[in-house]
């Protein structure tokens, strides 16, 4: 069980996809996230890795879920946490859900500042395309 929020980015969900799964682009969008450490730039299926939080603290996490242009979950120091959903409305939009742990309810909070970052994000990618 889990809880969501989502927003609609007018971006096609390929391109929503993207600024999700590249890790150099996490700490735009991620207010959690200070500094990545992976074996790639972009996730993938069960991949392993650490992320650096605003405290400094440096937490493992690996890619439980994947679902490619759809769906990535993660286990961040072992321990479910969040979704990450794209999904198509329209050629040149898409609707962006984040879903957090039952136990969790005060990261929602965090995860709407991520989409809305996320979607200023997109808006620039496109901007300069």
């Amino acid at each position: 069980m889990s809880l969501q929020t989502q927003l609609v980015i007018p971006v096609p969900a390929a391109a929503a996809w993207h600024l999700l799964i590249d890790t150099t682009l996490w700490t735009r969008w991620g207010p959690s996230v200070r500094a990545v450490d992976v074996p790639a730039r972009c996730i993938g299926p069960s991949m392993r890795g650490r992320v650096q939080t605003p405290a400094g603290l440096w937490l493992p996490f690996q890619i439980s879920e994947w679902d490619e242009g759809r769906l990535w979950v993660w286990r961040v120091a072992g321990l479910p946490a969040t979704g990450h959903r794209v999904e198509p409305l329209a050629p040149a939009s898409c609707c962006v859900t984040f879903t957090v742990p039952i136990w969790a309810p005060l990261y929602l909070p965090v995860c709407r500042i991520a989409l809305r970052r996320l979607s200023t994000l997109a808006g620039t990618a496109a901007g300069s395309r």
